[in-house]
Protein backbone atom coordinates (compact mmCIF):
# COMPACT_ATOMS: atom_id res chain seq x y z
CA UNK A 1 0.00 0.00 0.00
CA UNK A 2 1.18 3.36 -0.90
CA UNK A 3 0.14 5.88 1.14
CA UNK A 4 0.17 9.80 -0.12
CA UNK A 5 -0.28 12.87 2.14
CA UNK A 6 -1.84 15.74 0.65
CA UNK A 7 -0.93 18.76 2.29
CA UNK A 8 -0.89 22.58 1.93
CA UNK A 9 -2.50 25.72 3.55
CA UNK A 10 -6.20 26.21 3.09
CA UNK A 11 -7.95 26.97 0.10
CA UNK A 12 -5.35 25.42 -2.24
CA UNK A 13 -6.69 22.49 -3.53
CA UNK A 14 -6.03 19.33 -1.72
CA UNK A 15 -9.33 17.88 -1.55
CA UNK A 16 -9.85 18.79 -5.48
CA UNK A 17 -6.21 16.80 -6.23
CA UNK A 18 -7.47 13.95 -4.12
CA UNK A 19 -10.82 13.37 -5.76
CA UNK A 20 -9.07 13.68 -8.99
CA UNK A 21 -6.19 10.82 -8.23
CA UNK A 22 -8.44 8.68 -6.69
CA UNK A 23 -10.27 8.49 -9.68
CA UNK A 24 -7.55 8.32 -12.32
CA UNK A 25 -5.75 5.58 -9.82
CA UNK A 26 -8.72 3.55 -8.60
CA UNK A 27 -7.45 4.60 -5.22
CA UNK A 28 -8.82 5.49 -1.51
CA UNK A 29 -9.54 8.55 -0.39
CA UNK A 30 -9.26 9.01 3.67
CA UNK A 31 -11.22 12.71 3.61
CA UNK A 32 -9.93 15.80 5.83
CA UNK A 33 -11.33 14.74 9.30
CA UNK A 34 -11.03 18.29 10.75
CA UNK A 35 -13.13 19.44 8.77
CA UNK A 36 -15.69 16.54 9.41
CA UNK A 37 -15.68 17.14 12.99
CA UNK A 38 -15.63 20.49 12.71
CA UNK A 39 -19.30 20.38 10.63
CA UNK A 40 -20.62 18.18 12.83
CA UNK A 41 -19.85 19.79 16.22
CA UNK A 42 -19.49 24.08 15.30
CA UNK A 43 -16.88 26.26 14.09
CA UNK A 44 -15.71 26.68 17.61
CA UNK A 45 -13.20 24.41 19.75
CA UNK A 46 -10.80 23.86 21.88
CA UNK A 47 -7.43 22.28 22.20
CA UNK A 48 -8.64 18.95 23.35
CA UNK A 49 -10.99 18.72 20.16
CA UNK A 50 -7.86 19.24 18.12
CA UNK A 51 -6.33 16.22 20.00
CA UNK A 52 -9.12 14.09 19.48
CA UNK A 53 -9.09 14.89 15.82
CA UNK A 54 -5.36 14.23 15.83
CA UNK A 55 -6.44 10.47 17.94
CA UNK A 56 -8.44 10.00 14.70
CA UNK A 57 -5.88 10.95 11.82
CA UNK A 58 -3.60 8.48 13.74
CA UNK A 59 -5.80 6.06 13.45
CA UNK A 60 -6.69 6.77 10.09
CA UNK A 61 -2.79 6.58 9.02
CA UNK A 62 -1.77 3.53 10.78
CA UNK A 63 -5.50 1.15 9.29
CA UNK A 64 -5.23 -0.88 6.30
CA UNK A 65 -7.29 -0.13 3.22
CA UNK A 66 -8.58 -2.31 0.27
CA UNK A 67 -6.41 -0.23 -2.61
CA UNK A 68 -2.82 0.00 -3.57
CA UNK A 69 -2.77 4.01 -2.93
CA UNK A 70 -4.49 5.88 -0.35
CA UNK A 71 -4.48 9.31 -0.57
CA UNK A 72 -4.61 11.31 3.04
CA UNK A 73 -6.50 14.95 2.63
CA UNK A 74 -4.43 16.73 5.36
CA UNK A 75 -2.84 14.90 7.92
CA UNK A 76 -0.70 14.72 10.65
CA UNK A 77 1.96 17.57 9.42
CA UNK A 78 -0.85 20.30 9.47
CA UNK A 79 -2.05 19.14 12.70
CA UNK A 80 1.04 19.82 14.16
CA UNK A 81 0.91 23.04 12.94
CA UNK A 82 -2.08 24.02 13.81
CA UNK A 83 -1.02 23.09 17.57
CA UNK A 84 1.79 24.94 16.97
CA UNK A 85 0.52 28.01 16.22
CA UNK A 86 -2.81 28.41 17.89
CA UNK A 87 -1.86 26.73 21.35
CA UNK A 88 2.00 27.09 21.07
CA UNK A 89 2.62 23.52 21.74
CA UNK A 90 2.24 19.96 20.30
CA UNK A 91 1.20 17.37 22.50
CA UNK A 92 4.00 14.44 22.80
CA UNK A 93 1.30 11.95 21.97
CA UNK A 94 1.20 13.78 18.46
CA UNK A 95 5.17 14.13 18.15
CA UNK A 96 5.54 10.50 18.75
CA UNK A 97 2.98 9.78 16.01
CA UNK A 98 5.23 11.89 13.38
CA UNK A 99 8.15 9.91 14.16
CA UNK A 100 6.73 6.88 13.27
CA UNK A 101 5.02 8.47 10.22
CA UNK A 102 3.41 5.92 7.59
CA UNK A 103 3.38 8.14 4.95
CA UNK A 104 5.52 7.34 1.83
CA UNK A 105 4.90 10.77 -0.31
CA UNK A 106 3.73 14.07 0.26
CA UNK A 107 1.97 16.40 -2.15
CA UNK A 108 2.83 19.82 -0.50
CA UNK A 109 -0.49 22.06 -2.78
CA UNK A 110 1.14 25.55 -3.22
CA UNK A 111 -0.75 28.50 -1.94
CA UNK A 112 -1.33 29.67 -5.89
CA UNK A 113 -4.67 29.44 -6.17
CA UNK A 114 -7.27 32.13 -5.03
CA UNK A 115 -8.57 31.99 -1.78
CA UNK A 116 -11.95 30.47 -1.44
CA UNK A 117 -13.75 32.01 1.99
CA UNK A 118 -14.95 29.26 4.63
CA UNK A 119 -16.84 29.31 8.02
CA UNK A 120 -14.04 26.96 8.99
CA UNK A 121 -10.83 28.80 7.32
CA UNK A 122 -9.19 31.05 9.60
CA UNK A 123 -5.64 31.80 7.90
CA UNK A 124 -6.17 33.64 4.44
CA UNK A 125 -3.37 36.21 5.25
CA UNK A 126 -0.46 33.17 7.03
CA UNK A 127 -0.96 30.92 3.56
CA UNK A 128 2.68 31.76 2.30
CA UNK A 129 3.98 31.07 5.69
CA UNK A 130 1.96 27.96 6.50
CA UNK A 131 3.29 26.78 3.27
CA UNK A 132 7.38 27.24 4.28
CA UNK A 133 6.35 25.30 7.88
CA UNK A 134 4.38 22.33 6.15
CA UNK A 135 7.75 22.19 3.79
CA UNK A 136 10.04 22.34 6.50
CA UNK A 137 8.35 19.42 8.23
CA UNK A 138 8.05 17.03 5.35
CA UNK A 139 12.25 17.98 4.86
CA UNK A 140 13.11 16.99 8.68
CA UNK A 141 11.19 13.66 8.62
CA UNK A 142 13.13 13.34 5.80
CA UNK A 143 9.94 12.27 3.16
CA UNK A 144 9.88 12.74 -0.23
CA UNK A 145 7.64 15.53 -1.65
CA UNK A 146 6.51 17.37 -4.40
CA UNK A 147 5.19 20.77 -4.63
CA UNK A 148 1.89 20.89 -6.36
CA UNK A 149 1.21 24.31 -8.25
CA UNK A 150 -0.78 25.56 -11.08
CA UNK A 151 -4.87 25.38 -12.35
CA UNK A 152 -6.85 22.45 -13.90
CA UNK A 153 -5.44 19.08 -15.41
CA UNK A 154 -1.96 20.23 -15.46
CA UNK A 155 -1.73 19.93 -11.77
CA UNK A 156 -3.40 17.20 -11.78
CA UNK A 157 -1.12 15.51 -14.82
CA UNK A 158 2.46 17.05 -12.91
CA UNK A 159 0.95 14.82 -9.51
CA UNK A 160 0.18 11.66 -11.73
CA UNK A 161 3.81 12.02 -13.33
CA UNK A 162 5.85 12.47 -9.73
CA UNK A 163 3.82 9.57 -8.33
CA UNK A 164 5.20 6.97 -11.20
CA UNK A 165 8.24 8.76 -10.97
CA UNK A 166 8.53 7.96 -7.13
CA UNK A 167 7.57 4.43 -7.69
CA UNK A 168 10.18 3.72 -10.99
CA UNK A 169 12.53 5.01 -8.36
CA UNK A 170 11.72 3.18 -5.47
CA UNK A 171 11.58 -0.06 -7.65
CA UNK A 172 15.30 0.39 -9.03
CA UNK A 173 16.60 1.32 -5.94
CA UNK A 174 15.19 -1.70 -4.84
CA UNK A 175 16.13 -3.72 -7.74
CA UNK A 176 20.09 -3.06 -7.30
CA UNK A 177 19.87 -3.38 -3.26
CA UNK A 178 18.09 -6.50 -2.72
Amino acid sequence: MFKIGVIGPESTGKSTLCGSLSKLLDATVVNEYARTYLEERGAEYSEHDVEQIARVQIEQLNAAYPTPYVFFDTELIITQVWFEYKYGKVPDFLLEAQRNNPIDFYFLCAPDLQFVPDPLRENPDKREELFIRYRELIEEQNKPYHIVAGVGKSRVESALKEIQNYIDKSLNFNYYVG
